[in-house]
């Protein structure tokens, strides 16, 4: 296991001065378009075992626990809807999203095909949530909920629970500062797999709209049933 990721920590190394797009790749990639190896993976029954084993690879940012770091760097992956990853972990794999570090990670060569991307989703899916995700200042939360309710409810739910169905990420007990960013590319127009509807949505926001809207979104709590314990330990992995 060691191995293996090592090997990835060093792709990803060569990668990050390396282009992302592949010649004739679109800018204005469709954010849902059908076929590939997303509708592959999602026909897929999971292996546990190997979605243990895939997952080694994505522990050397996110951590063996799934929690990401606090300060943003890396998002908070586990609770996520297991459509939600394999989308992404698609989109990367196909160029349609710009992740110049996340990349060499999920190259087939580094986690397997379309069976690895729905063992490892479905299995970061059911760990157990960070109990104590960074959050924002605090400073405008009543601001923050009003934009809430009237621009992300229809999409992310009351309680920021998301919809898998669709695709829509459940954004409850995510790291504020990593928030921040996606909705700054999103909004700016720097990350092309975004949800046109959401681009849209939120084109009029300020910076301080933004800050206290996810400031707000950071504050939003996870089911109790769906929380680990404070420093739990992943005991998939014995290092």
């Amino acid at each position: 296991m060691k191995l293996k990721l090592t090997t990835a920590i060093l792709a990803s190394l060569v990668a990050m001065t390396s282009p992302v797009l592949a010649a004739g790749t679109s800018a204005e990639a469709g954010w849902n378009e059908a076929g590939g190896e997303q509708d592959e993976a999602l026909t897929l029954t999971p292996d546990h075992e190997n979605g243990i084993y895939t997952y080694e690879v994505c522990s050397a940012c996110h951590q063996l626990n799934g929690w990401g770091l606090p300060d943003g760097t890396f998002p908070q992956l586990s609770g996520q809807h297991a459509a939600v990853i394999i989308k992404q972990l698609a989109d990367i794999r196909a160029q349609n999203r710009d992740n110049p570090t996340m990349y060499p990670f999920a190259l087939p060569s580094e986690i397997g095909g379309s069976q690895s991307i729905m063992d490892v989703a479905t299995y970061i899916s059911n760990l157990p949530m960070n109990p104590e995700n960074g959050m924002g200042p605090g400073t405008d939360l009543e601001h923050g909920e009003a934009l809430y309710k009237d621009n992300c409810v229809r999409c992310h739910g009351e309680e920021g629970e998301g919809m898998a169905d669709k695709f829509y990420p459940l954004i409850q007990g995510q790291h504020y500062n990593y928030l921040v960013r996606q909705f700054q590319w999103i909004r700016d127009g720097k990350r092309r797999n975004a949800n046109p509807d959401m681009v849209k949505q939120i084109e009029g926001f300020s910076d301080a709209d933004m800050e206290a809207v996810l400031d707000y979104v950071s504050r939003l709590r996870p089911p109790a049933d769906k929380l680990g314990e404070p420093g739990w330990s992943n005991p998939d992995y014995d290092w």
